[in-house]
């Protein structure tokens, strides 16, 4: 058996989101048409893959875009509560500066420190269990490739703490667009390389990619 693990961390598809709300782990957000498009775009992209494990986190729109991925492989999918959304204050609400709950001073003070992050699940925490996440998911398909379907914050960080950069960043500058690819290979149990790519780009909306630009120090090999 191959020494080489390959995990790819996916993010979700597109979500029917009309209220633009902020809709965390809240139960009941599906992927929309255009979303089963990107899940259905990722799965035909890995489909000539060696996956041997798929997992998602066990939000609704996380299964959804697992799932094809999952059938193209002829494979149960399994769940992972560790790959879901990061905790968030101002879950369930519209969120922005002049439009929504920032605009109401009784949340002002979930906002105090944005190192940690005082208004939801601290980074730190968020690392430990998406490691723990892609460590099982690499003894899973060990000499072969897994799929972990999450979400675009957890994914980051994991990634940042992989790349040594600082947890903390610009929510605008993150290198996760829908129905992407974070991908983790190890040899053994070690991180040896970090890389990423975009399927389902193409269908992407475009105000979606504007604030995404290249990050110093991703996407690189590790030395032995």
């Amino acid at each position: 058996m191959s020494d080489i693990t390959v995990v790819h961390l996916m993010r979700h598809g597109e979500v029917a989101n009309p209220d633009g709300v902020l809709y965390g782990r809240l139960p009941g957000y599906h992927l929309s048409e255009l979303g089963r498009q990107m899940a259905e775009r990722v799965a035909d992209h890995l489909s000539s893959r060696d996956i041997t494990h798929v997992v998602a986190s066990p939000l609704e729109r996380a299964q959804e875009t697992a799932t094809p991925i999952a059938k193209a492989h002829g494979l149960d999918l399994a769940v992972d509560e560790r790959l879901i959304e990061a905790k968030n204050v101002f879950q369930g609400k519209t969120f922005g500066v002049g439009d929504g709950a920032l605009r109401r001073p009784e949340n002002w003070k979930h906002l105090v420190n944005p190192f940690k992050p005082s208004w939801g699940e601290p980074y730190v925490e968020q690392v430990v269990r998406m490691m723990a996440a892609l460590d099982a998911a690499k003894d899973a398909a060990r000499g072969h490739e897994a799929v972990c379907v999450s979400h675009q914050l957890p994914i980051w960080i994991v990634r940042s703490f992989v790349e040594k950069r600082r947890l903390w960043h610009d929510p605008r500058r993150r290198q996760c667009t829908l129905a992407s690819l974070t991908t983790f290979t190890y040899e053994g149990d070690k991180i040896v390389s970090v890389g990423y790519t975009e399927p389902a780009r193409d269908l992407v909306p475009a105000h979606l990619l504007a604030g995404a630009k290249p990050v110093k120090g991703a996407g690189k090999a590790f030395g032995a």
